[in-house]
Order: C-alpha cells, then sequence, then structure tokens
C-alpha cells in the first residue's frame, strides 16, 4: 500500500509542472433558455458550445502529449507500475473533461429542442 502511494505521489509530482501547460477550458456560463431565448440568443450560444467544444479537444490533446512526453522523458527513472499510474492519470482527465463536454452539449441540445418545439407551436 506504501509503495502505491509512493508511486501515485510521485506520478503527481512528475506531471504537475507538465499539465501546468494545458489550460482546462471554462464552458460557456449562459446557455440561454428555450422557452424564452430568441434566434440571435440561441445562435450565439451554438457558437459559444462550438468553440467550447474546440478549446476542449486542444486541451486533450495538450494532456496526452504532455503525458507522452513525460513518460517518454522519465521512461528510465520509472517503475512500470508508476508508467502505468501515469497513464491512469491521463485517462482519468480524459474522462472528466469528456464527460463535463458532454454535459454541456446534452444541455444546449436540449434547450434547441425547446426552442424548435416553441416555434413549431406558433407557425403553425
Amino acid at each position: 500500500m506504501k509503495s502505491l502511494l509512493a508511486a501515485a505521489a510521485l506520478a503527481a509530482l512528475t506531471l504537475a509542472p507538465a499539465y501546468a501547460d494545458c489550460t482546462y477550458p471554462q464552458p460557456p456560463s449562459n446557455l440561454p433558455d428555450g422557452n424564452v431565448a430568441t434566434l440571435p440568443q440561441m445562435l450565439a450560444a451554438q457558437k459559444a458550445v462550438q468553440a467550447y467544444n474546440a478549446t476542449m479537444n486542444t486541451y486533450l490533446t495538450c494532456i496526452k502529449k504532455q503525458s507522452d512526453a513525460t513518460i517518454a522523458k522519465q521512461s528510465l527513472k520509472l517503475t512500470k507500475k508508476q508508467i502505468k499510474s501515469l497513464e491512469v492519470m491521463e485517462i482519468q482527465r480524459n474522462n472528466a473533461a469528456v464527460d463535463q463536454l458532454q454535459k454541456v452539449a446534452k444541455r444546449f441540445n436540449a434547450q434547441v429542442r425547446i426552442y424548435q418545439k416553441k416555434h413549431a407551436k406558433k407557425s403553425n
């Protein structure tokens, strides 16, 4: 157990400077309410979500490259267990970021459906 904690501590210390260059993107702060939003507001939100998606993809690429570079640089100093721990940390960061991106997309898409339903009724 102590060796696992030591490996995790070493991994955290090794990766801290590497991940410093990868800036986690902030999700759009104001997604409109589809019940009251105007078309320009919905289009602006769509652009914001698309921009967030692009910056998140940049972040995901960055953390993968940083992780790969750290492992390559430190591979002679690290045990296989420590390398695996670093790889697991990168996967966890990736998955957390993708989960956040999917939540934002799901919230926005729900508001788009509300907006479309409301405006479909008006045109009939």
